[in-house]
């Protein structure tokens, strides 16, 4: 049998795994597909881009950070970050669990057209917001969440928008559609 990948543009609220957990939606709910598994994780609260396949040393080749594929996240924060806080980025950030690797950093003008969230995102009148791309080559535990907030600006949401060459463009939240493997 070939083996297949699968692009998913999971939706916030659902979680990186077959199986629902309390308020937390499954995989199950979106894609009905024996055999496949998720290459690399995404938070339930985080939208965009996962990767599944049936092909065990592809789904290494995605996940594991030794190959280091890298991930391209477009963040929409709180406030507005100066050259300083991109360059922060860029350099990398010491987080509790050690620096990070530094990133490719750059704001989003004019900010991507993105679906609606659902629910929408908590924002304060007096305080704008930005969106920033972020493309980073480590998979730390809400690593862009907390990168994010150490230079400033606390991520309101958070979409991975592409993992390697394969990219979220033409899907809808909750849609998937097959890829060719080129990883």
């Amino acid at each position: 049998m070939t083996p297949r990948l699968i692009r998913f543009n999971k939706p916030y609220g659902v979680l990186s795994q077959f199986t629902a957990e309390g308020k937390w939606q499954g995989l199950k709910d979106y894609i009905d597909l024996p055999g496949v598994y998720v290459a690399g994780r995404l938070d339930a609260d985080s939208e965009g881009l996962l990767l599944l396949t049936s092909d065990g040393p592809l789904q290494a080749r995605i996940a594991d950070p030794r190959f280091k594929m890298e991930k391209t996240y477009w963040v929409q924060v709180e406030g507005i970050p100066d050259e300083a806080a991109l360059a922060a980025l860029r350099s990398g950030v010491v987080l509790n669990d050690g620096p990070t690797l530094p990133a490719r950093a750059r704001l989003l003008e004019p900010a991507p057209a993105v679906w609606e969230r659902t629910p929408p995102i908590r924002e304060r009148k007096a305080i704008p917001t930005a969106w920033i791309e972020l493309v980073i080559r480590e998979g730390r535990n809400r690593q862009v969440r907390r990168t994010t907030a150490a230079v400033g600006h606390p991520t309101l949401r958070l979409i991975r928008a592409a993992v390697g060459p394969y990219s979220l463009q033409g899907l809808a939240p909750g849609q998937w559609s097959p890829v060719a493997p080129t990883a």
